[in-house]
């Protein structure tokens, strides 16, 4: 049976004809749903790539963005529940990875069907102490200096003030976000997962990475890719052919 999801705020592109499964994707702090557009045109027609739309961005821009991760997630959640009568899966990367991993549980929660997997990239497992300085009230050369660290964004934007004062508010938002996180002992999900690690990331080492296995009892892999924090994305052909592999049984 094919997936039918028409576009809205917080999935702003309807996936495709023909798709047996969804794929929600959950972006990295200051980023929007098209970031996850030609990424997920590799998938293979089966799979549906339904990138979530946050407040505050793109299409969204007018709208205020969350500073508060709990009511994110339930605000998201609420969106997500009534579409999911069809098969889904789950990819978030970065502060999308924490989201990703927390919309699963609230779902779960709800008594919503679980996914068929939950995939993350570039973020330690919530159990681990966030080690990041405070980044919610950061200055633009502050900023700049975290994303030229991390990479994925141009130089010449990260040169010019004005630009970076643009995106400054959203990614303040999106930290702010990140640090209202509270980890609370659970059991770990009856939900496979599959995590990405980088080689370079200064966000996430690969031991930080592998720690992903402790929050499920069910199937838990490991990919390691060559680069840093944005090779997930970099990278897109060789991730989304084993996103592809780990989902074979519902194609």
């Amino acid at each position: 049976m094919s997936v039918h999801l028409r576009a809205g705020r917080w999935l702003p592109y309807p996936v495709a004809a023909g798709a047996r499964l969804r794929l929600l994707c959950l972006p990295h702090a200051g980023a929007g749903a098209s970031a996850y557009r030609q990424w997920g045109a590799g998938l293979p027609s089966w799979i549906g790539a339904a990138p979530v739309q946050l407040p505050g961005r793109e299409t969204r821009l007018g709208e205020r963005p969350y500073h508060d991760c709990r009511a994110l997630v339930t605000d998201l959640a609420g969106e997500v529940a009534p579409t999911l009568d069809h098969p889904y899966a789950v990819f978030g990367h970065s502060l999308g990875a924490l989201l990703a991993y927390e919309l699963v549980r609230e779902l779960i929660e709800r008594g919503c069907p679980p996914p068929a997997r939950l995939f993350v990239s570039g973020r330690k497992a919530p159990q681990l102490a966030e080690t990041l300085p405070p980044l919610a009230g950061a200055s633009l050369d502050e900023l700049a200096d975290l994303l030229c660290r991390l990479g994925g964004t141009p130089r010449e934007l990260l040169g010019d003030r004005k630009v970076l004062a643009l995106m400054a508010p959203v990614l303040r938002a999106d930290f702010a976000v990140n640090e209202s996180h509270r980890y609370a002992s659970h059991a770990p999900l009856d939900v496979p997962i599959t995590a990405f690690a980088a080689t370079a990331d200064a966000r996430a080492s690969v031991a930080d990475v592998a720690a992903w296995g402790a929050r499920t009892r069910a199937d838990f892999r490991r990919h390691t890719l060559r680069g840093g924090h944005f090779a997930v994305l970099e990278q897109a052909p060789r991730v989304t052919a084993l996103i592809a592999g780990e989902l074979a049984p519902w194609s």
